[in-house]
């Protein structure tokens, strides 16, 4: 294995890339309640992960690197390319920056964000006049801001793929699906039948674009 200089180990990298992410969801989420702290500390540590191997100590890397230089001989191990292992394992050639797959994550990121937004300022309205949010993302799905999370963290694996953030995204998962669970819960508890028939008639977390109702979905 040949490298000139390592792409690793630049740590004031890991904590501004790391700030800037979590603020940017921070700005959109804002969370209040204990269960939306657990929701965005979950987000928050699943992105420190993830730029921690990006730019700290590439550890996926290091546990795979006997394999990798069997499997690809010259591979430059330490090599900020090399860390887009998707590429890497795909056989693609020259920058990943610009393979089919960083371009999908660049649209799973922007959308996630952008839901991200919408969401919560449709629910910031609905809490401030103490009524159900049902418009915007809330007429499509009961749960964007679940469905922006997983966007999102979707987007970060297929830039960049680590052995414990593909670890983590089906813990967190399951973690927004109860949660998505208890939150509805609480709804029916607070609004009733109101909510049963919107529940009724929008899916959890897949849209159903053919329809103008439908039963409820997972």
């Amino acid at each position: 294995m040949n490298h000139t200089e390592s792409a690793y180990g630049l740590w004031s990298l890991v904590i501004l890339n790391s700030a800037i992410f979590i603020m940017f969801a921070f700005s959109f989420f804002k969370p209040n309640t204990a269960r939306d702290w657990r929701t965005f500390s979950a987000f928050a540590a699943f992105v420190v992960a993830l730029f921690v191997e990006m730019y700290g100590f590439p550890l996926t890397i290091y546990l795979l690197s006997g394999w990798l230089q069997t499997r690809f001989p010259g591979l430059d191990l330490l090599s900020h390319n090399s860390g887009h292992l998707w590429s890497t394992l795909l056989g693609e050639k020259g920058d990943p920056h610009f393979g089919f797959l960083h371009i999908a994550s660049y649209i799973f990121l922007g959308y996630g964000f952008y839901l991200l937004s919408t969401a919560w300022n449709v629910l910031y309205h609905a809490q401030r006049r103490h009524s159900l949010a049902t418009a915007g993302p809330y007429a499509r799905i009961r749960h964007p801001q679940y469905v922006a999370f997983v966007m999102i963290l979707l987007g970060f694996l297929l830039q960049w793929p680590t052995l414990l953030t593909l670890a983590m995204f089906p813990i967190l998962l399951l973690m927004y699906g109860r949660l998505a669970v208890t939150e509805e819960t609480e709804m029916r508890s607070q609004f009733g039948e109101t909510y049963e028939q919107y529940a009724n008639q929008t899916p959890r977390f897949i849209p159903q674009f053919n329809q103008s109702s439908s039963s409820s979905s997972d």
